[in-house]
């Protein structure tokens, strides 16, 4: 039964997105409003977004001095322009927008005055990608020239080897910039910079392996892109000694990018009391649900491709059936398509690392964070009808809803029913939210300069539950280096979950007796791929975090 406050706010969506004809980038917006002042909104929106990705010749981009001043004295003008927007008589979902360009002009302003990962990070020039990403884009800052290798079939089609030999083509040309831009002194983030131009290497190496009977352009381009990266990587170990800087942005400018990019109304401080609650209740909860299945059989780690294969199908199903018949979230035919693309596969006992151990023995706690896949086949099939919120935003800015709904659903489904038939699974639950803590805490103390990067992997393992700390160094070498790269992601997981759950406090005190799960996530889910403080705003009406946001320096 569909309550009557929902039933209204679906009526209220449905008029509302009668004035909406939108075709391409660009729609049209209710008449009665502001309109041509809200498509000045999205002019600028479309004009910031080339600015951001600055290219120069042969399609190379072009991060030097003297154009990313450039970048910077435009910026400046966009501000203007943005601020002489009048927003009065807009609708909510438009002021919504507004205040998404505003944190996307911060990322930028963000980036030029304090990150300048072109400046300071050897990863920033790593091309090739071949993975795709769960969240809306890449985790963390990548170039817009990125190679999205994970997108190509092989053996390559004549069209694809055409177009990948240009993209190869820029790999030298860019890592020849790259020695100019790097003047940061940044040690940590060059380390670890070092050890990704190496996986870039090896990864060209495997390439060439795929595509052996490629035609002369193709192997000229790949060959030279190898080249260039192998000698960028001797070039970067050279200057390597001469490295002794701090890489954490410090804490005040870590607030201000949680608050006025990522839209999070947190501070530093509010971060890490937050996650060091959350360890805590993580470790007492893991013990008590110990004890509660005390007399139960351990949880057993499959042993065979048959079996891992066997208890990934049953898990999917259970978990599809379960979201359905308890009706939690609006479940929609392209969402178990999307999940069962990335089931994972059987790994030998020594190789696996923290989540590939935590699969063999129940994948249905990762596959509840699976729900990315939802998002982004929602995205695909579904697209926001607003140009702003129809693509993923930059800088991250989606991170507190990606990751945090991501997180959320974990416990969420758990409370929910998902393992009553299994109570040993919950103990998974809360041996994940001990381990997501403790990195984000130890991100949280790089970022403020107080320990290093290989503290924080140290730090990372020993706050990891006993018998589920980490064997596998590639795993919190990649992570670190993440939340060292991109600040406030690595506390989102829990971050972003605690905006979630106070999120459904509010709505749910709003909606009173007739509050249900599922209506909640429908809302959520129509809201886009934006901050929970906008998503908060949308919803309840409240705007108190962003108008908090916006007074602080």
């Amino acid at each position: 039964m569909k309550t009557k406050m929902n039933s209204f706010l679906r009526l209220r969506f449905i008029m509302v997105n009668c004035f909406f004809l939108f075709t391409g980038s660009a729609f049209a917006v209710d008449l009665n409003s502001d309109s041509e002042t809200y498509k000045n909104l999205v002019t600028v929106f479309q004009e910031l977004r080339l600015l951001e990705q600055p290219t120069g010749k042969n399609g190379v981009p072009d991060f030097s001095v003297a154009r990313m001043k450039n970048v910077n004295q435009q910026l400046h003008e966009y501000q203007k322009r943005f601020s002489a927007i009048d927003t009065s008589g807009w609708m909510l979902e438009q002021k919504i927008d507004y205040e998404l360009v505003r944190a996307e002009m911060n990322g930028l302003d963000f980036n030029i005055r304090v990150l300048k990962p072109w400046q300071r990070d050897p990863a920033y020039y790593v091309l090739l990608w071949t993975e795709q990403s769960d969240t809306p884009s890449h985790e963390g800052p990548v170039c817009h020239a990125a190679i999205e290798l994970w997108e190509y079939a092989f053996p390559l089609s004549v069209d694809d080897e055409k177009k990948l030999a240009a993209q190869l083509k820029i790999i030298p040309l860019l890592l020849e910039q790259a020695r100019i831009n790097l003047t940061g002194n940044a040690r940590d983030l060059w380390v670890n910079g070092i050890n990704n131009i190496k996986i870039q290497a090896s990864d060209l190496d495997d390439l060439a392996k795929k595509t052996e009977g490629s035609g002369n352009e193709f192997h000229t381009a790949l060959t030279n892109a190898k080249n260039a990266t192998i000698s960028f990587g001797e070039w970067l170990e050279e200057k390597l000694p001469s490295k002794n800087g701090p890489s954490g942005i410090g804490k005040e400018n870590y607030t201000w990018y949680l608050r006025h990019v990522l839209l999070v109304p947190l501070s530093w401080e509010e971060e890490v009391s937050l996650l060091q609650r959350e360890i805590a209740r993580a470790f007492a909860s893991l013990e008590l649900e110990r004890h509660h299945n005390r007399n139960l059989p351990p949880l057993k780690a499959v042993s065979t491709p048959e079996e891992y294969n066997l208890l990934a199908d049953q898990s999917v199903t259970h978990l599809m059936k379960f979201l359905k018949e308890q009706e939690i979230l609006p479940v929609r035919d392209f969402m178990e398509p999307a999940l069962r693309k990335h089931l994972g596969s059987f790994q030998a006992e020594e190789k696996r690392n923290f989540f590939s151990k935590m699969m063999h023995y129940d994948p249905l706690q990762l596959y509840t964070h699976a729900t990315h896949w939802f998002d982004l086949a929602r995205m695909n099939n579904d697209p926001h009808s607003s140009p702003i919120r129809r693509t993923a935003l930059p800088y991250n800015i989606w991170v507190s809803r990606s990751e945090g709904l991501a997180t959320g659903v974990e416990e969420l489904f758990m409370h929910s029913g998902l393992y009553d038939n299994n109570p040993r699974s919950k103990e998974l639950v809360w041996v994940m939210l001990a381990f997501r803590c403790a990195r984000g805490l130890a991100s949280l103390y790089v970022h403020a300069n107080e320990i290093s990067v290989q503290q924080a992997r140290e730090y990372q393992v020993e706050w990891t539950p006993a018998e589920w700390k980490i064997s596998d160094p590639k795993l919190i070498v990649f992570e670190q280096q993440l939340y060292l790269r991109q600040p406030g992601y690595g506390p989102s997981y829990v971050t972003g979950k605690y905006l979630v759950e106070r999120l459904m406090k509010d709505r749910s005190r709003q909606v009173g007796e007739n509050f249900q799960i599922m209506n909640f996530f429908d809302e959520m889910y129509g809201a886009g791929m934006i901050p929970v403080s906008l998503i908060r705003w949308q919803l309840t009406g409240m705007n108190d975090e962003i108008r908090d946001i916006n007074k602080s320096k």
